[in-house]
Order: C-alpha cells, then structure tokens, then sequence
C-alpha cells in the first residue's frame, strides 16, 4: 500500500503546488534585499548615535583639561610679562572653553573672567590678569 504525501490543503488548492513564476522569485529577492538595507540602516544610525553620545562626553572632559593648561600656561606667561604668548594660550583657552558642556554657569562666569583676564593682558596689568586668570582656573578645576 502506497501513502500519499499530499494533505488536504494540497487537495483544495492544487495551484499551490505549482511552480511560481520567474516574476515571483525577483520580488521576493527584491523584498529579502529592502529588509535586510532597512536593518544595516537601523543598526548604523543606533551604533552611531552611541558613538556620538560617548564622544560627547569624553570630549567634554578633554575640552576641561585642554582649558586648564592653557590656562596654567597663560598665567605662566603672564607673570613672565611675556604677553604675546599669554594672550595665545587665553585664546586657545577662550576656544576650548566653549566646548565645555556641564555646569553652564560655572562655564560661563570662567569664560567671562578669562575674557577679563585677556583684556588686563593686552593693557599690560600683571598683578590683574595673573589674579583674574587664578580665579578661572579655580572654576574651570571646580567642574
């Protein structure tokens, strides 16, 4: 006695059975490839926000110590009455001190008196631009 390997489905619905057709083969390639660049799409953007989420962070930490040397270097140079050099560090200290994210007070009132301390350079006030530059750098270790 011979068993017969179709089920009742394969009985109602005999043109299940048939071979599909060339075109259905290209769609459903055509829907295997969409799925699979709309995923490489998705895990991408995610890996890449993390990226930028850790960047953010380890550079704002960089942006504070940068700050804090070309702070300690300008102060250096101030109290040398070497004022070409001092307001290059201020400037340096100045950019790197925008990057600064976290307390944005604390960023703001540093940055401001670094800007003080740059103006009492340029007019050649030591004893000033030393103090005000101090008192930055205490806020700028503070963060």
């Amino acid at each position: 006695m011979k068993t017969r390997s179709y089920t009742l489905f394969n009985d109602l619905f005999p043109e299940f059975l048939a071979i599909p057709p060339q075109g259905f083969y290209k769609i459903m390639n055509l829907i295997k490839k969409t799925a699979l660049t709309c995923f490489m799409a998705i895990s991408l953007s995610i890996s890449g926000t993390l990226a930028f989420a850790e960047e953010a962070v380890n550079s704002s930490a960089a942006s504070i110590n940068e700050t804090i040397s070309h702070v300690e270097s300008a102060i250096a140079e101030v109290n040398k009455s070497d004022f070409a050099a001092s307001n290059l560090h201020i400037k340096a200290a100045r950019s790197s001190g925008e990057q600064i994210t976290g307390n944005e007070a604390i960023v703001k009132q540093a940055n401001a008196i670094v800007i003080q301390g740059q103006i009492s350079s340029k007019k050649g006030d030591v004893k000033t631009a030393s103090d005000l530059l101090t008192e930055a750098l205490k806020l700028y270790k503070s963060l």
